[in-house]
């Protein structure tokens, strides 16, 4: 089993993470043209961001352990990844959790510490392994919360998933960077994609609100209404629901 640090690229760390909806980002200019009373979904969803990526890295670290089980014996390289894997994935936990450097803790799960190997390396050396697929999904996160929103696109990009909560999660992971990036076309497409990928009260009529806003300000206002409508027919006690009408009102007001 390899010990060592692997020596290769290493992202420059960026500054200080900024909040998806910072003042000055792209993304307020997407949601600030809103209903300032039709703003609480998103703040909602801003605020525990930590509880949903932090329930996100505890379904990874099941769906790592039910993988490593299973292919322990029939293929001992992907079951060294995921040994080698466990480093970086505390130090992505610990940054999920902790209030401070956060950059620096985010930095070590890409590039790894202690000897042991980043999500970077597990993604180089062990290729086509249930390890690396999952290390995409840990370092398109990891380069979203260090602003890094090229490589979030990127590495999130090439994860694949049929589980009902990470797949939805990191396409609309895909969209959020792409409004970072003022790709709103883009985001518009991930966030489709995020809603329709598992039917359920949670995902989907978030996903959908991010659709219509993002619809609503590229002047696609019938695109807006679909998705702002199926929330309110079809996810009436979501979060999402609950200032839904306002956003309703403005689709059909610029028709």
């Amino acid at each position: 089993m390899a010990t060592y640090k692997k020596r290769g690229y290493k992202p420059k760390t960026q500054a200080e993470k900024t909040e998806a909806l910072e003042d000055n980002s792209t993304t307020a200019e997407v949601f600030n043209t809103l209903d300032e009373s039709a703003s609480k979904t998103e703040e909602w969803a801003v605020e525990n961001q930590k509880y949903i990526i932090g329930a996100v890295a505890v379904i990874a670290v099941v769906v790592l352990a039910y993988l490593g089980y299973n292919k322990f014996v029939a293929e001992p390289k992907a079951s060294e990844a995921m040994n080698e894997m466990f480093t970086a994935q505390q130090y992505f936990e610990r940054a999920v959790n902790d209030t401070n450097a956060k950059d620096s803790l985010y930095t070590l799960a890409l590039n790894g510490g202690e000897g042991k190997f980043g999500m970077l390396d597990i993604i180089n050396e062990y290729g086509g392994t249930p390890a690396a697929n999952l290390a995409n999904y840990y370092a398109g996160m990891a380069y979203y919360n260090l602003n890094d929103y090229q490589n979030t696109v990127k590495f999130l990009g090439d994860f694949s998933s049929d589980d009902k909560i990470l797949a939805p999660i990191a396409k609309g992971r895909i969209g959020d960077a792409f409004v970072q990036l003022n790709q709103p076309e883009d985001a518009l497409s991930y966030y489709e994609k995020a809603a329709s990928l598992n039917d359920n009260d949670y995902t989907t009529p978030m996903y959908l609100f991010k659709a219509g806003t993002v619809a609503l300000t590229l002047g696609k206002q019938e695109k807006a209404l679909d998705h702002f409508k199926s929330i309110k027919e079809n996810y009436p006690n979501s979060n999402e629901a609950s200032n839904i009408d306002v956003f309703i009102g403005q689709a059909q007001a610029s028709l």
